[in-house]
């Protein structure tokens, strides 16, 4: 993904669409109502041409989950609510929170130059190291190009349909300095995986450990995330899980994450990023002052309304008036993800369909259906009824 999902929910119409649909009726807070609601929103992802989408929802103590259409359009079988689905960029956010913990145990500090735990690394063609902070990696503005959003990159898989080819995270990097920065350091936002190889890079010079090891150590397994995995090369999902393809019909469930690692390789259901989610919104993960860094924001062009250390800030418009959120997502080959919490956390959505054309996006068109069911489901679970 060469851009955070909400700017392509918004790029493809859905916002629009959804403004025309009706809000949860009242007394949609009652946990039958809402979770028809959420299921109607499913539907319509389907009937816009996701073959299937799953949802986790919850308010207050109440949690229900649900699904729609098919995990797999060759077999027909049905989507359940705890398949699988690559979750691609919401990994982000399990690595921001590693870094934080590091952070917050006095082993390195946000404004570390990236030179200092990756000497040479980030060297040549205007890029310097030395001028560039841990936290601009997880923020993106240290305005290091990233080759994932140019065709050619992908042209291994898309043209030679080579789907288990391993592009190491160092190569992508290799790329990514070998072109000139889009900006100076700090001086504006731009969305880049490249950053979070970084930033795992990072993880592993202050560990000594490899980065996804310590993301299962510290959040993985704590959380008791029983579903949730890191490949590294392994381009298989294992276990019960939906099926991705593009918007040619094409499947794509078998694709490297290789080139994705520390940027968007995870795995998961919606259940268990839901917990993810929760206990990170609800400081359970972090230290105050860190919790703090992660929600700190700044300003992006276009999308949401803003952007910390690897979650974002947005607004969901509802019949009462709108209401910001925390958020995560994801869209990498095959699938698209969103969860979403209230600033009080309090209330949740993780939602998944099972299409994501990356050849589309890096060309700059809508890489998903357009629909208004995304939005819909924002609504039926973020939205306060009177």
């Amino acid at each position: 993904m060469s851009r955070p999902l909400w700017t392509v929910v918004v790029s493809v119409g859905s916002l629009v669409a959804t403004l025309a649909v009706a809000p949860p009726p009242a007394g949609a807070d009652r946990p039958g109502a809402q979770r028809r609601a959420l299921a109607v929103a499913l539907d319509q992802l389907v009937a816009d041409g996701f073959p299937g989408a799953v949802a986790y929802g919850r308010v207050d103590g109440r949690r229900w989950q649900v699904a729609a259409g098919v995990a797999d359009r060759v077999t027909g079988a049905r989507a359940r609510p705890d398949d699988r689905f690559r979750i691609a960029s919401n990994t982000k956010a399990f690595v921001s929170t590693v870094l934080l913990q590091l952070v917050g145990e006095g082993r390195l500090t946000l404004d570390d130059p990236v030179e200092r735990w990756l000497p040479g690394v980030v060297r040549g063609n205007g890029n310097d190291g030395s001028t560039i902070t841990v936290r601009q990696l997880l923020n993106h503005t240290s305005g290091i190009w990233d080759p994932t959003g140019e065709r050619s990159f992908w042209a291994p898989y898309l043209d030679d349909h080579d789907w288990d080819r391993v592009i190491t995270p160092r190569t992508v990097i290799a790329l990514a300095v070998a072109h000139r920065p889009d900006f100076a350091p700090g001086a504006s936002w731009g969305y880049s995986n490249t950053n979070y190889l970084l930033a795992g890079l990072i993880i592993e010079a202050v560990t000594g450990r490899d980065a996804g090891s310590e993301v299962r150590r510290r959040i993985v397994g704590p959380l008791g995330l029983t579903q949730t995995s890191f490949p590294v090369t392994d381009p298989k999902i294992h276990g019960r899980h939906l099926h991705g393809y593009d918007l040619t019909g094409r499947d794509v469930t078998t694709f490297s994450p290789s080139y994705d690692w520390t940027a968007g390789a995870m795995i998961s259901t919606a259940a268990d990023l839901a917990r993810f989610h929760r206990a990170l919104f609800g400081g359970q993960l972090l230290a105050p002052a860190q919790q703090r860094e992660l929600e700190t924001l700044v300003a992006t062009d276009g999308g949401p309304d803003g952007y910390g250390l690897g979650v974002q800030r947005m607004t969901v418009p509802c019949a009462a008036g709108p209401t910001q959120v925390w958020t995560t997502d994801g869209g990498g080959p095959g699938f698209t993800s969103i969860a979403v919490t209230s600033l009080d956390n309090s209330r949740q959505l993780v939602l998944a369909g099972n299409v994501y054309d990356i050849d589309r996006d890096v060309r700059g068109l809508p890489p998903v259906p357009a629909s208004a069911g995304s939005l819909a489901a924002m609504q039926s679970v973020l939205c306060t009824t009177d």
